[in-house]
């Protein structure tokens, strides 16, 4: 990339950002949508930053097992810490890690980028997990019995956690949904919370991020065979039936920091008895509001990387990744590294015929809140 690399220091000149590095990532094979999401992920600053300080703080162990987060982590650090400001990295060892670890990943048949980074965030999650619940086993078995019975509140006597560890993963990724559904009989209305690392989002042709927002929160009557059990008519013993018409719908409750938007694109066609992919034209604003999902609609998000599927079908095609750093746009195609204007980030909304000759869709979006901060 020796050409390509010196094209885009030319073309970035003086405003070549303090300290920053665009590295292309080698393609071992069917690796793009492995990189692509890599990609969005170093661009991804909080979580970088707090990956290199994970780096950092660790690296003194020498013995620490491998896995898949001090592989990123050695991954990330290998990029941010070259002497070139551009060039190409092959992330093998986290690549072989990563072969190790899931065998979903091992075949050289086309990959599904989102269930790359679910399977990764998730991974991550539970490293983290693990070496906190050791780091606190140790603690409290080097500490006095009568220390341990007046320590944390949140401990029981088996050593589990009461309430999750949130994680630096977590802290950065993870929001809350509320399942809200209301009885139609009585007017109780019960709340279910999950969390989220990201939202799959079913998309209609010729639509926006907005709009599937909207259908993703809107109202659904359950009826007939859908009829929900609701627990207060359960104890009012005069009514026959426990099974009530109610009335359910999904918002947000916790926006997370960073808001990973899947575009489900891969849809099951019973008449064709296979996955099929929708081209269908998506628009992403750069800017976003969660007006239709959450009841405080003050938070805004910039949009900041998108991972893209080339190509007509879902076994086949390539991944590449448009990311935005320090005001620049740049396209991430392997080992491959360019400017774009920002204008050019339409072109991968999709298309509004179903056959065209442009098969570059916006498959995952990733957005960063806006702090008060970074509007001042």
């Amino acid at each position: 990339m020796g050409a390509a690399g010196s094209k885009l220091e030319k073309a970035l000149g003086d405003q070549f950002p303090e300290g920053e590095r665009y590295f292309g990532l080698e393609n071992f094979g069917n690796t793009c949508y492995c990189n692509s999401v890599l990609q969005a992920l170093y661009f991804c600053v909080p979580f970088r930053e707090q990956l290199l300080e994970y780096y950092a703080s660790n690296k003194s162990t020498g013995d620490a097992e491998e896995n898949l987060l001090t592989c990123l982590a050695d991954l990330f650090t290998q990029i941010s810490s070259q002497k070139k400001k551009t060039g190409v990295i092959a992330p093998k060892r986290f690549v072989q890690r990563l072969k190790k670890q899931n065998e979903l990943f091992r075949s050289y048949m086309h990959q599904d980028a989102h269930e790359f980074l679910n399977f990764l965030l998730n991974e991550l999650v539970d490293i983290l997990e693990k070496e906190a619940k050791a780091v606190k086993s140790d603690t409290e078995t080097s500490s006095p019995p009568e220390k341990i019975a007046n320590g944390s509140k949140t401990a029981l006597p088996n050593g589990v956690l009461k309430e999750p560890l949130v994680t630096w993963v977590h802290k950065n990724f993870q929001g809350i949904l509320t399942n809200e559904t209301r009885c139609l009989q009585c007017e109780t209305v019960t709340a279910r919370d999950e969390t989220f690392f990201d939202l799959s989002l079913d998309i209609e042709q010729n639509s926006s991020i907005t709009s599937c927002l909207k259908n993703f929160s809107s109202t659904e009557t359950l009826n007939a065979e859908d009829k929900f059990f609701c627990d207060k008519c359960c104890r009012q013993v005069i009514l026959l039936s426990s099974l009530q018409e109610a009335q359910k719908r999904m918002k947000i409750k916790k926006p997370p920091h960073i808001l990973v938007i899947h575009l489900k694109r891969f849809k099951y066609i019973e008449q064709l008895g296979r996955y099929k992919k929708l081209s269908y034209r998506v628009v992403f604003p750069l800017e976003l509001k969660l007006s239709n999902t959450m009841e405080d609609s003050d938070i805004e998000y910039s949009l900041f990387a998108v991972v893209v599927h080339v190509g007509s079908g879902p076994n086949h095609g390539h991944y590449v990744s448009l990311v935005k750093s320090h005001n620049h746009w740049l396209f991430f195609d392997d080992e491959n590294v360019e400017m774009i204007d920002e204008s050019a980030v339409q072109t991968f909304f999709g298309s509004a015929q179903e056959y065209s000759s442009n098969t570059d869709h916006g498959y995952i979006l990733f957005y960063e809140s806006i702090t008060a901060a970074n509007k001042t």
